[in-house]
């Protein structure tokens, strides 16, 4: 199973012709051709933002701050032992 010979592309352009109308397929073409366009330039820009966003790439960005556990500061000790003043 391979790409379709030259009968069986006049075969399925006839049957699109038949179910479509001739008026139509040009219209179908150009938003196809347009909807191909907008995807290439969105995939496009994705992988730029992509090598800027990458600090390894782009040596001229600032590193980026350590991402590790936040911890809470310690609670404070009060001399009665509780460490809520309202007691």
């Amino acid at each position: 199973m391979g790409i379709p010979g030259g009968w069986e592309l006049i075969l399925i352009l006839s049957v699109l012709v038949l179910l479509f109308g001739a008026s139509k397929l040009p219209n179908a073409a150009r938003s196809i051709g347009q909807s191909m366009r907008i995807f290439k330039a969105e995939t496009k820009g994705m992988r730029s933002e992509d090598k800027t966003a990458d600090p390894a790439q782009n040596p001229e960005a600032p590193p980026l701050p350590p991402t590790g556990p936040q911890v809470a500061p310690p609670l404070e000790h009060h001399p009665q032992g509780h460490s809520d003043p309202t007691r």
